[in-house]
């Protein structure tokens, strides 16, 4: 029979709570974001292959930012004739910033899903991986940037892996 010694135990069960939790990598400079100035919600970019991964991350991501304190404005839908294609999101992202650019928003927040699927195997664990990014809608420059990703528990649901993933990418906004 192998026995563990205690500190072996707790170092191994500390060891797959840090290999669970998101890795989050930020790009961000000296910039400050007021949690008062004008903020827009834009449509974020599907780059998975799950379709409608960009809709679903939007909807959590608009919860998770009223959660924190922030006013924000989702940007409209656009409307278009049924007899049309889709507008590919970049199409949409271009729309919405010109659309916050004409209001005089002080921040856009957008980005793209990069994961958003169940792992295949026996046990299906939710894997998510997203990118926000803060734009200056006036000049388009993008103020702050960061990345996240997740591989959740079995059990764990899709939704649940993406709004953990969001609140920590919107737990690092520098807001002031």
């Amino acid at each position: 029979r192998m026995h563990m010694s205690f500190a072996s135990r707790v170092t191994l069960v500390v060891l797959g709570l840090l290999l669970s939790a998101c890795s989050t990598q930020s790009s961000q400079t000296d910039v400050k974001l007021s949690r008062t100035g004008s903020w827009v919600l834009l449509p974020l970019v599907n780059l998975a292959q799950a379709p409608q991964a960009a809709e679903g991350a939007e909807q959590i991501l608009f919860s998770v930012l009223a959660a924190n304190g922030l006013t924000v404005t989702p940007a409209p839908q656009q409307q278009q004739p049924a007899d049309e294609f889709p507008l590919e999101d970049s199409q949409r992202l271009q729309q919405a910033l010109q659309w916050a650019r004409q209001r005089g928003d002080s921040y856009a927040i957008s980005g793209s899903v990069e994961e958003w699927q169940y792992k295949s195997g026996l046990d299906g664990e939710p894997a998510v991986g997203i990118t926000l990014r803060v734009i200056e809608p006036a000049s388009g420059r993008i103020l702050w940037s960061a990345s996240a990703a997740r591989a959740g528990w079995s059990r764990e649901s899709l939704a649940g892996a993406a709004q953990t993933v969001l609140e920590s990418l919107v737990a690092d906004l520098p807001l002031q």
